[in-house]
């Protein structure tokens, strides 16, 4: 079952049990992959679904950080609750170690021996973990390790 088939027929659950939250957030959620859709012209792959679903998370995490800066904790607890709902579609989040160990091949892979060589690596890691780590955090872990192979380099 693709996640479009999850979340509709989630949704006819949420209408049942009238649960007003996740029922606004899956009708968003199934516009969004609907819009996506009609830009592609055709039916999304899995892969592509992920993508929107993790944009959606991410700009909700970034309101979070927008309503804190405002104190509005009425709208962080309702941006919270249907960040949870977005994120149960998602696959299973890596772990540190696998993510670690996936960084460690994507650097071997492209033989990135300095900061200059983020880009690339970014380029050959995001396709293995996208839906299942935050970028940013992909980005710092990368840009650490690249900095200590950097140090070793030098003399």
């Amino acid at each position: 079952m693709s996640i479009s088939e999850r979340i509709a027929e989630d949704l006819k659950q949420a209408q049942k049990q009238k649960d007003k939250i996740k029922l606004s957030t899956l009708r968003m959620l199934k516009s969004e992959l609907r819009y996506k859709e009609i830009e592609k012209a055709g039916p999304l792959t899995e892969e592509e679904e992920i993508g929107v679903l993790s944009s959606s998370v991410k700009k909700r995490q970034d309101s979070i950080a927008q309503f804190k800066t405002g104190n509005r904790s009425d709208l962080v607890a309702q941006e919270e609750s249907e960040l949870r709902v977005v994120q149960g579609y998602l696959p299973q989040q890596l772990s540190v170690s696998e993510l670690d160990l996936l960084i460690g091949q994507a650097i071997s892979e492209t033989a990135a021996q300095s900061k200059s060589d983020l880009g690339k690596v970014m380029k050959s890691l995001m396709p293995k973990v996208r839906g299942r780590a935050d970028g940013k955090v992909v980005n710092q872990i990368v840009a650490s390790k690249l900095d200590q192979i950097g140090a070793k380099e030098q003399p």
